[in-house]
Formats: structure tokens, sequence, C-alpha cells
């Protein structure tokens, strides 16, 4: 089975997820950052895969992709920092990124080396689902791959139902219409939003991402979904160094407080 698909089997509630840049703060990071966020106690962990123009990302990871590329991280080079990370951690791992580089790597090539490596899925927000579902869905099911979609605050009920329809793994529900990064407290219109999502009862779990940074809005998330995915916020706090095993041990502590 999918360790996302069992994930969500095995706990419905205060699922954290955390996002780093692969390649940031150090170009040999990856597999210690990923070791301390499971011993931390995070649920599952998105890698970043580094873009020249992360459209989606607010200046915090916008900064940390371009470090990471200057540091030389790339696709390739990330599939070999990972070869042997399932020897040593277990919860969902997934990739996010942009379609680009993965189609200049080779799609098929690509979700190969995910099944490879132990990758359980996939997040590509500038792949309509549309184009998916024509060339790449028979790839991803070959080798067991969750691919999973966003929805924003504009995203109409029907368009919800249609991209549910169409993931897997969950639905990851985009908190506000902006780019990824700090945002404090949930407005009304982002909790009417949430509600609205909630009462389609969708098939898929629900994980609420953009804009979560402290143990307040992580709650607040799950009020209304499944957990939240934290990314801004971390890499911020891997930005400032230190030793890293202290720096994410003290975040996820904090993120999990009264959650």
């Amino acid at each position: 089975m999918n360790r996302i698909d069992k994930l969500f089997i095995e706990k419905k509630n205060n699922i954290l997820s955390v996002y780093f840049t692969a390649g940031y703060p150090q170009a040999g990071a990856v597999t210690a950052i990923i070791k301390s966020l499971v011993a931390a106690g995070a649920d599952m962990v998105e890698i970043g895969m580094p873009f020249s123009d992360p459209v989606a990302d607010g200046p915090v990871i916008q900064a940390s992709s371009q470090a990471a590329l200057r540091n030389g991280m790339n696709i390739k080079t990330l599939f070999s920092q990972l070869k042997y990370i399932r020897r040593e951690v277990d919860i969902p791992l997934i990739l996010m990124g942009y379609i680009n580089p993965v189609m200049q790597f080779g799609v098929s090539t690509f979700c190969r080396q995910c099944a490879e490596t132990g990758i359980d899925g996939v997040i590509l927000p500038d792949l309509p689902p549309e184009i998916y579902e024509e060339k790449y869905r028979d790839v991803f099911e070959e080798y067991d791959l969750c691919n999973i979609l966003l929805i924003s605050p504009q995203t109409s009920d029907e368009r919800i139902n249609e991209i549910d329809s169409r993931s897997r793994g969950f639905v990851y529900m985009v908190s506000s219409s902006s780019v990824t990064g700090r945002k404090g407290k949930f407005s009304d219109a982002q909790l009417t939003y949430f509600k609205r999502v909630n009462s389609l009862n969708l098939k898929n779990p629900v994980m609420t991402g953009f804009g979560i940074s402290d143990s307040t809005s992580f709650h607040d998330a799950c009020k209304y979904s499944n957990g939240g995915i934290i990314g801004s916020a971390f890499i911020t706090a891997l930005g400032k160094g230190g030793d890293l095993n202290a720096i994410i041990r003290d975040f996820i502590h904090q993120i999990r407080e009264d959650a």
C-alpha cells in the first residue's frame, strides 16, 4: 500500500506535513533534514525540487530555491541523495515542484526513479488536471505514485469535486489565492472557504497549505481538514543556521504545542 494512503487510514487528524527545498541550506543536507523531521514527529515530508521560476512560491521559498540551484541541486542529484532513504525512514515522502524540469528529465524516467527511491507522491502545481489525465496518469499509476492536485478559494464546488475525482493521496487545499509564505491568523473569508470545502465530503483526505506558520494556524487548519502543511516558516528556521537537529526538534515541538 502506498504510504500516503496508509497514513490517512491510520491517522485521521492533526497530520503535520513539512516542506523544505532540496539543496537548502546546504546541498548535502537532504537526508539529514528528513531524518530529523521524522525523529521530531513530522507525519509526512514534502521535498521541494528547486526551479528558477517558482511562480506559486513566495520570497522565502524562492530565495531557498535560488540558493539550492547555486549549490548544484537538481533532480538527478536529488535522486542520488535519496537512494537509500528508505533504509532509515518509513513516513510518506512527496516531491513538489514544477512540470518543466520534470519534462526535461523525462516523465517516465522521473516516475520510475520515484518508485525506486521510495517516493510516494508528487505535487506539480502548474500541471493542469486535464493534461495529467490525458498524458501522465498511466505512468503515475504504473509506479504507484499519488498525483496530488490543488484547490484554492476561487475553485468552484463543481471543479473541486472534479479535482477530487482525479486526485489520489489527498487534495491540497491552498488557503489563499496568493503565493506561499507566512500570513498569520486565517481570515473569516478563509474560514468560510474551509467550511465550504469541508461540507463537500470529498472522497480524498484534505491537507491545508500556504500561510501555516505556528501552532495556532496549524491547529486552525486541523479543525477543517486532516492536517496542515508548513513550508516557508520551516525554511526560515533552517536559514538561521546552527545545530540542524536542535532547530528541527524545536520547530516541530512549537508547531505541535497545543495542537
